[in-house]
């Protein structure tokens, strides 16, 4: 779908952007995001390409689900779409964590969520959203998005740009409160408040740094230099931490991770994170059991 065929699918006036299929034009995109799923809680097991330790497991980077679309290059840690692994559906809570390329010009068509908290965390590029809550807004790299679906809502996701790639993290978690209402909110961080350390860029409080879900997690953005070292504590002991490291080599406790490795660990109070070189990565705090 180009741009053009995007941006006709607004309802002009209204603020509003509504599924096709209102309009007697159905938009499908080709991907079949999740399917039914049984909630089997903690899910820890990794497939027979990574590592299990007591309270610990490593998802390579090269283990991800890898989908092609050629409108979008998306790797999928966890099942999603035609990627299914029944022994990587979630790490408690986190479901989703896809790492997305959408072409110059290409986005999703208008497509329904309902009870699920969705982050988007752009890294590189402009994305342009619409959604049926009257939403319309760009973001990019510094800011980040997060949706409570709720009772249900319908959004779109497009490449502002048609000269350039849009690189983002889609990172959905399950809510603790079902059919709520639906909210959006959007915010830009400062990056020089990662530096060397660890910034709070969502948390289950309205009132406190970054954005915030319908659920007892918190995330960081942190930015290191080579050989700075700094122990993060565990805002609540019976969570797990899953560090997604976007580039660069860290080591969390004694795990090196390499860019775009993952790595959840469970059971803690606290770990230290080393970066053995210049490096970025993001820390995903989350309720064990669903």
């Amino acid at each position: 779908m180009d741009r053009n065929e995007f941006i006709k699918k607004g309802l002009v006036g209204t603020g509003m952007f509504v599924a096709a299929s209102a309009m007697g034009d159905v938009i499908k995109n080709d991907i079949d995001e999740l399917k039914e799923l049984d909630i089997l809680g903690f899910n820890h097991i990794p497939n027979t390409q990574s590592a299990l330790m007591e309270n610990a497991v490593l998802h390579k980077s090269a283990t991800r689900g890898d989908a092609n679309h050629g409108w979008l290059h998306s790797r999928h840690t966890f099942s999603f779409a035609n990627y299914y692994n029944p022994e990587r559906m979630h790490f408690g809570v986190l479901r989703v964590l896809n790492d997305d390329i959408v072409a110059g010009g290409k986005g999703f068509g208008t497509h329904p969520h309902d009870n699920m908290e969705i982050i988007s965390i752009p890294l590189e590029g402009d994305l342009e959203h619409k959604d049926s809550m009257g939403n319309v807004a760009v973001i990019k790299n510094g800011d980040v998005q997060v949706m409570s679906a709720g009772t249900g809502i319908q959004h779109s996701e497009f490449n502002k740009n048609s000269e350039k790639q849009v690189k983002f993290l889609q990172i959905w978690v399950f809510p603790n409160k079902k059919s709520v209402t639906p909210r959006y909110d959007q915010i830009t961080l400062k990056a020089a408040d990662r530096h060397n350390t660890f910034q709070q860029i969502l948390s289950p409080n309205p009132n406190d740094a970054g954005v915030w879900i319908h659920q007892n997690a918190w995330f960081h953005l942190s930015q290191f230099d080579v050989n700075h070292s700094q122990v993060y504590k565990m805002k609540d002991n019976t969570n797990g931490l899953y560090v997604f490291n976007l580039s660069g080599d860290i080591k969390v406790n004694d795990q090196v991770l390499n860019a775009r490795d993952g790595y959840g660990i469970w059971n803690i109070e606290q770990v230290t994170i080393k970066a053995d070189t210049a490096a970025e990565f993001l820390l995903m705090e989350v309720p064990m059991t669903v």
